[in-house]
Protein backbone atom coordinates (compact mmCIF):
# COMPACT_ATOMS: atom_id res chain seq x y z
CA UNK A 1 0.00 0.00 0.00
CA UNK A 2 1.16 3.42 -0.70
CA UNK A 3 1.50 6.15 1.06
CA UNK A 4 -0.25 9.88 0.70
CA UNK A 5 1.21 12.67 2.77
CA UNK A 6 -1.24 15.37 3.22
CA UNK A 7 -0.52 18.40 5.56
CA UNK A 8 -3.44 21.02 6.80
CA UNK A 9 -5.63 18.38 6.94
CA UNK A 10 -7.60 18.86 9.83
CA UNK A 11 -10.40 20.37 8.24
CA UNK A 12 -12.10 22.06 4.70
CA UNK A 13 -10.17 21.18 1.55
CA UNK A 14 -7.45 18.94 3.76
CA UNK A 15 -9.62 16.82 4.66
CA UNK A 16 -11.52 16.58 1.58
CA UNK A 17 -8.27 15.94 -0.06
CA UNK A 18 -7.30 12.94 2.03
CA UNK A 19 -10.96 11.55 1.91
CA UNK A 20 -10.44 11.27 -1.60
CA UNK A 21 -7.08 10.21 -1.33
CA UNK A 22 -8.50 7.24 1.29
CA UNK A 23 -10.67 6.58 -1.83
CA UNK A 24 -8.24 5.56 -3.62
CA UNK A 25 -6.41 3.11 -1.61
CA UNK A 26 -3.68 5.01 -0.35
CA UNK A 27 -2.15 4.99 3.34
CA UNK A 28 -3.00 8.30 4.85
CA UNK A 29 -0.48 10.78 7.23
CA UNK A 30 -2.45 13.65 8.18
CA UNK A 31 -0.50 16.77 9.45
CA UNK A 32 -1.69 19.54 11.39
CA UNK A 33 -1.22 21.53 14.45
CA UNK A 34 -5.42 21.94 15.00
CA UNK A 35 -6.42 19.61 17.78
CA UNK A 36 -9.30 18.50 14.99
CA UNK A 37 -6.67 16.51 13.07
CA UNK A 38 -7.70 13.77 15.49
CA UNK A 39 -11.58 13.69 14.85
CA UNK A 40 -10.70 13.97 10.99
CA UNK A 41 -8.29 10.75 11.31
CA UNK A 42 -11.08 8.88 13.22
CA UNK A 43 -13.50 9.55 10.91
CA UNK A 44 -11.38 8.38 7.57
CA UNK A 45 -10.48 5.13 10.04
CA UNK A 46 -14.80 4.51 10.38
CA UNK A 47 -14.46 4.41 6.77
CA UNK A 48 -12.09 1.95 6.50
CA UNK A 49 -8.95 4.13 5.67
CA UNK A 50 -5.57 3.19 6.77
CA UNK A 51 -4.40 6.78 8.75
CA UNK A 52 -1.69 7.87 10.84
CA UNK A 53 -2.61 11.05 12.51
CA UNK A 54 0.52 13.68 13.33
CA UNK A 55 0.03 16.93 15.06
CA UNK A 56 3.09 18.70 13.98
CA UNK A 57 4.50 22.20 13.56
CA UNK A 58 6.16 22.12 10.29
CA UNK A 59 8.10 25.36 10.89
CA UNK A 60 10.64 23.31 13.27
CA UNK A 61 12.69 20.76 12.18
CA UNK A 62 11.07 18.41 15.35
CA UNK A 63 8.06 18.72 13.19
CA UNK A 64 9.44 17.62 9.49
CA UNK A 65 11.68 14.79 11.47
CA UNK A 66 7.90 13.03 12.77
CA UNK A 67 6.48 13.06 9.44
CA UNK A 68 9.10 11.61 7.83
CA UNK A 69 9.26 9.12 10.57
CA UNK A 70 5.47 8.49 10.14
CA UNK A 71 5.19 8.48 6.21
CA UNK A 72 7.98 5.56 5.74
CA UNK A 73 8.92 4.39 2.87
CA UNK A 74 7.08 4.06 -0.37
CA UNK A 75 5.18 7.37 -0.48
CA UNK A 76 3.28 7.45 -3.79
CA UNK A 77 1.98 11.40 -3.42
CA UNK A 78 2.79 14.64 -1.39
CA UNK A 79 -0.09 17.03 -0.69
CA UNK A 80 1.19 20.52 0.80
CA UNK A 81 -1.94 22.12 1.91
CA UNK A 82 -0.69 23.71 5.12
CA UNK A 83 -1.21 27.32 5.36
CA UNK A 84 -2.20 30.54 7.61
CA UNK A 85 -2.99 33.66 6.98
CA UNK A 86 -2.26 37.54 8.94
CA UNK A 87 -3.99 39.92 6.40
CA UNK A 88 -2.87 43.91 7.29
CA UNK A 89 -2.21 46.43 4.24
CA UNK A 90 1.30 46.59 3.40
CA UNK A 91 1.55 49.70 5.75
CA UNK A 92 0.88 47.86 8.84
CA UNK A 93 2.20 44.93 8.25
CA UNK A 94 4.39 43.47 10.98
CA UNK A 95 7.69 41.56 10.63
CA UNK A 96 6.10 38.72 12.39
CA UNK A 97 2.77 38.00 10.61
CA UNK A 98 5.16 38.79 7.27
CA UNK A 99 7.57 36.14 8.73
CA UNK A 100 4.64 33.56 9.97
CA UNK A 101 3.22 33.53 6.45
CA UNK A 102 6.01 32.98 4.40
CA UNK A 103 7.21 29.98 6.55
CA UNK A 104 3.98 27.55 6.44
CA UNK A 105 2.76 28.31 3.43
CA UNK A 106 5.89 28.43 1.55
CA UNK A 107 8.97 27.14 3.82
CA UNK A 108 7.30 24.38 5.18
CA UNK A 109 6.11 23.11 2.08
CA UNK A 110 9.65 23.37 0.74
CA UNK A 111 11.30 21.95 3.66
CA UNK A 112 9.12 18.74 3.72
CA UNK A 113 8.98 18.37 0.07
CA UNK A 114 13.11 17.91 0.63
CA UNK A 115 12.87 15.79 3.60
CA UNK A 116 10.91 13.08 1.81
CA UNK A 117 12.60 12.95 -2.09
CA UNK A 118 14.34 9.64 -0.13
CA UNK A 119 11.10 8.01 0.54
CA UNK A 120 9.25 8.72 -2.55
CA UNK A 121 7.98 5.84 -4.73
CA UNK A 122 8.93 5.50 -8.54
CA UNK A 123 6.11 7.71 -10.14
CA UNK A 124 5.26 9.68 -7.09
CA UNK A 125 3.43 13.06 -7.88
CA UNK A 126 3.29 15.98 -5.57
CA UNK A 127 0.92 18.55 -5.49
CA UNK A 128 1.08 21.78 -4.07
CA UNK A 129 -2.19 23.73 -2.86
CA UNK A 130 -1.64 27.53 -4.06
CA UNK A 131 -4.51 29.83 -4.54
CA UNK A 132 -5.98 32.37 -6.93
CA UNK A 133 -4.91 34.83 -4.32
CA UNK A 134 -0.92 33.80 -6.38
CA UNK A 135 -2.15 37.14 -8.85
CA UNK A 136 -2.42 39.66 -5.59
CA UNK A 137 -5.22 40.65 -3.32
CA UNK A 138 -5.76 43.62 -1.53
CA UNK A 139 -4.62 43.59 1.75
CA UNK A 140 -3.04 40.12 1.53
CA UNK A 141 0.21 40.73 -0.05
CA UNK A 142 2.21 38.24 2.71
CA UNK A 143 -0.43 35.30 1.46
CA UNK A 144 0.09 36.24 -2.34
CA UNK A 145 3.17 36.22 -2.03
CA UNK A 146 3.44 33.09 -0.74
CA UNK A 147 1.11 31.72 -2.84
CA UNK A 148 3.07 32.81 -5.60
CA UNK A 149 6.23 31.65 -4.06
CA UNK A 150 4.23 28.06 -4.34
CA UNK A 151 3.99 28.65 -7.87
CA UNK A 152 7.45 29.12 -8.68
CA UNK A 153 8.53 26.22 -6.41
CA UNK A 154 6.14 24.08 -8.00
CA UNK A 155 7.39 24.66 -11.99
CA UNK A 156 11.27 24.45 -10.36
CA UNK A 157 10.86 21.12 -8.47
CA UNK A 158 8.86 19.62 -12.00
CA UNK A 159 11.97 20.50 -13.93
CA UNK A 160 14.59 19.10 -10.54
CA UNK A 161 12.43 16.31 -10.16
CA UNK A 162 11.40 14.88 -13.50
CA UNK A 163 11.05 12.31 -15.06
CA UNK A 164 10.55 10.21 -11.99
CA UNK A 165 8.36 13.12 -9.87
CA UNK A 166 5.68 14.97 -10.84
CA UNK A 167 4.86 18.36 -9.52
CA UNK A 168 1.79 20.58 -10.24
CA UNK A 169 0.01 23.01 -8.48
CA UNK A 170 -3.84 23.65 -7.80
CA UNK A 171 -4.49 26.96 -7.14
CA UNK A 172 -8.44 27.04 -5.66
CA UNK A 173 -10.57 30.16 -5.66
CA UNK A 174 -13.41 30.95 -3.55
CA UNK A 175 -14.19 27.69 -1.61
CA UNK A 176 -17.11 27.01 1.11
CA UNK A 177 -15.00 26.43 3.66
CA UNK A 178 -15.40 27.70 7.47
CA UNK A 179 -13.17 30.74 6.72
CA UNK A 180 -15.38 31.57 3.27
CA UNK A 181 -18.79 30.94 5.14
CA UNK A 182 -17.58 33.43 7.51
CA UNK A 183 -17.07 36.22 5.29
CA UNK A 184 -20.09 38.84 5.90
CA UNK A 185 -22.78 38.18 3.92
CA UNK A 186 -23.16 41.36 2.08
CA UNK A 187 -19.30 40.94 0.69
CA UNK A 188 -19.52 36.94 -0.18
CA UNK A 189 -22.87 37.87 -2.05
CA UNK A 190 -20.48 40.76 -4.02
CA UNK A 191 -17.43 38.05 -4.56
CA UNK A 192 -19.54 35.06 -5.88
CA UNK A 193 -21.40 37.69 -8.40
CA UNK A 194 -18.07 37.73 -10.31
CA UNK A 195 -17.89 34.17 -10.26
CA UNK A 196 -18.67 32.77 -14.09
CA UNK A 197 -20.43 29.47 -12.62
CA UNK A 198 -22.04 31.26 -9.69
CA UNK A 199 -21.35 30.02 -6.43
CA UNK A 200 -18.81 28.95 -4.25
CA UNK A 201 -16.67 25.61 -5.14
CA UNK A 202 -17.01 22.74 -2.65
CA UNK A 203 -13.86 21.43 -0.94
CA UNK A 204 -14.72 17.78 -2.19
CA UNK A 205 -14.30 19.73 -5.87
CA UNK A 206 -10.84 20.36 -4.37
CA UNK A 207 -9.98 16.67 -3.53
CA UNK A 208 -11.40 15.59 -6.82
CA UNK A 209 -8.65 17.82 -9.31
CA UNK A 210 -5.61 16.64 -6.58
CA UNK A 211 -6.97 12.73 -6.29
CA UNK A 212 -6.78 13.16 -10.02
CA UNK A 213 -3.14 15.29 -10.08
CA UNK A 214 -1.90 12.35 -7.89
CA UNK A 215 -2.91 9.00 -10.31
CA UNK A 216 -1.61 8.20 -13.15
CA UNK A 217 -4.75 9.02 -14.93
CA UNK A 218 -2.55 12.64 -15.02
CA UNK A 219 0.67 10.88 -15.80
CA UNK A 220 1.53 13.57 -18.84
CA UNK A 221 1.03 16.35 -17.00
CA UNK A 222 3.69 18.33 -14.51
CA UNK A 223 4.94 21.93 -13.81
CA UNK A 224 1.04 23.19 -14.47
CA UNK A 225 -1.18 25.48 -11.87
CA UNK A 226 -4.65 24.58 -12.23
CA UNK A 227 -7.04 27.33 -11.02
CA UNK A 228 -10.57 25.83 -9.65
CA UNK A 229 -12.23 28.98 -9.24
CA UNK A 230 -15.40 28.87 -11.15
CA UNK A 231 -14.09 30.88 -14.44
CA UNK A 232 -12.66 33.80 -12.31
CA UNK A 233 -9.34 33.37 -13.24
CA UNK A 234 -7.60 36.70 -14.07
CA UNK A 235 -9.93 39.32 -13.34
Amino acid sequence: MTTAVVTGSARGIGAQIAARLGADGHRLVLVDMAPALADTALELEDAGVDVVAVQADLTQDAGISSVVEHAGTDVAVIVNNAGITRDARLVNMSEADFEAVLGVNLGAAYRLTQALIPALAPSASIVNIASRAYLGNFGQFNYSMSKGGIVGMTRAFALELAPAVRVNAVAPGLIGTEMALGIPEEILTRMISAIPLGRMGDPAEVGELVAFLASQRSSYITGQVIVIGGGRSFT
